[in-house]
């Protein structure tokens, strides 16, 4: 469910028409519900009741401040991938005690950023950052407290470029090899095992993979208590899919995940860690575009709208589906025409849809792509020198811009030419 509704036939965002933030900041833009944000939080907050819990959002699924704030606020964690990410995460107020810090790249200075500036945990992906880690730590007289990553080769059936679990994917170490890298670990004066570390990837929409991996994270825990390693904290990842088509069916809640969880793991006595980001941000999202052009083909028609891929680059990198409705809501009974929806970007592969049937539109109208929220402003970029689009949030009957759209002088501007030309 979202907050995205046609009131008395113009597409709302809550109590806010959309076509009266188009006028206000032009278009593109993206904009997000705060109602939709924090109801997603309260359902996996409310999955894992009963259980000692922390639901820390996967801020690289949306990372405006704003975003994080509104989370943060109702009592959500952060998961982050990078300094920048961390540096965000505290400027919108959320404690390092509730920060996690992920990836396989961390170098020295973000470590040193984080064990300085506070942070709940480490999850450590390899043997040679443990090694960074302990180091780092050692020399600022700390004790990182850290998870260790397991992979635990469970195919997540999603897209390949977004599966984590496998044994090709990079990520975290094996889990035949787990017991040797924790008993190493635990030579390490400068770190403190807490716990287990498993994510196998984004958009599922089955459960069963999770339970697979779960079953082998029990199995681990056991393991590695039997060993003499205190394991108190298990942090699952996320990955929970969204409904990118509307007309298909809907995946999993979070109240049955959250149940998997309980029946999984519930008999560890172990604190749970969740990291949902799409889940909690992709239909909180919407992308706003206006139709520049009705353009003829040989035999097709393409809508030429002044969003593109460097504006939403999903369906260009995944071939990922948005579904795409006009701000205004066709009359019924309306005849469907079949549009291949492109930008005006200079790739073939600016295109977002093709052969899509959507009510006959014109210049000068609006469309919206929904579920845009997570993925979308955070990957996009100024090619084509095309200035970085504005993100608004809406709260109620109000609105604000969040992320203004630079001007032309401020994005050339930032280029700096040698003395010698």
């Amino acid at each position: 469910m979202d907050h995205f509704l046609y009131k008395d036939g113009a597409l709302h965002a809550e109590d806010v028409p959309v076509a009266e933030i188009a006028a206000a900041v032009g278009t593109p833009f993206y904009v997000y519900s705060t109602a939709t944000l924090l109801r997603h939080f309260k359902l996996f907050d409310e999955a894992l009741e009963g259980m000692d819990h922390l639901v820390c959002y996967a801020m690289k699924a949306a990372s405006n401040q704003a975003i994080l704030k509104t989370l943060g606020d109702a009592g959500a964690g952060m998961d982050v991938v990078s300094g920048g990410e961390y540096r965000r995460a505290r400027a919108a107020g959320v404690p390092g005690e509730r920060i996690v810090f992920s990836g396989v790249g961390k170098t020295a200075e973000e470590i040193e950023l984080a064990l300085t500036g506070g942070i709940r945990q480490f999850n450590v992906e390899s043997e040679p950052e443990m090694e960074v880690l302990n180091a780092v730590a050692l020399r600022l007289g700390k004790v990182a407290p850290i998870t260790i990553r397991v992979n635990p080769d469970v195919d997540a059936k999603t897209h390949a470029k977004i599966a984590t679990g496998k044994s090709e994917n990079k990520f975290g170490i094996p889990i035949s090899r787990a017991k040797e890298v924790y008993a190493l670990a635990a030579t390490m004066k400068g770190l403190q095992v807490i716990g287990i570390d498993v994510h196998i990837g984004s958009q599922l929409t089955d459960l069963q993979p999770y339970e697979d991996a779960y079953n082998k994270v029990a199995e681990l825990t056991q393991e590695l208590r039997a060993e003499g390693h205190t394991i108190t904290r298990l942090d699952l990842g996320g990955g929970l899919g969204i409904p990118y088509h509307q007309s298909n069916e809907a995946p999993p809640l979070p109240s049955d995940y959250g149940a998997l969880v309980k029946r999984t793991l519930g008999h560890l006595g172990c604190e749970i860690e969740i990291e949902p980001g799409r889940l909690i941000a992709g239909n909180a999202g919407l992308m706003v575009s206006e139709v520049i052009y009705v353009k003829e083909g040989e035999d097709r028609e393409f809508l030429i709208i002044d969003g593109a891929m460097n504006d939403l680059i999903r369906p260009a990198m995944y071939d990922a589906h948005h579904d795409i409705i006009p701000v205004v809501e066709p009359a019924p009974g309306a005849e469907p025409a079949t549009y291949d929806i492109v930008g005006p970007v200079c790739e073939s592969g600016d295109t977002f849809a093709k052969h899509r049937d959507m009510p006959e539109m014109k210049a000068g109208e609006l469309v919206a792509f929904r579920s845009a929220g997570a993925y979308g402003a955070v990957m996009s970029s100024e090619y084509n020198s095309r200035p970085l689009i504005p993100e608004v949030l809406v709260h109620g009957d109000q609105f604000a811009v969040i992320r203004r759209r630079p001007t032309f002088d401020e994005m050339i501007n930032r280029d700096t030419i040698p003395e010698w030309l």
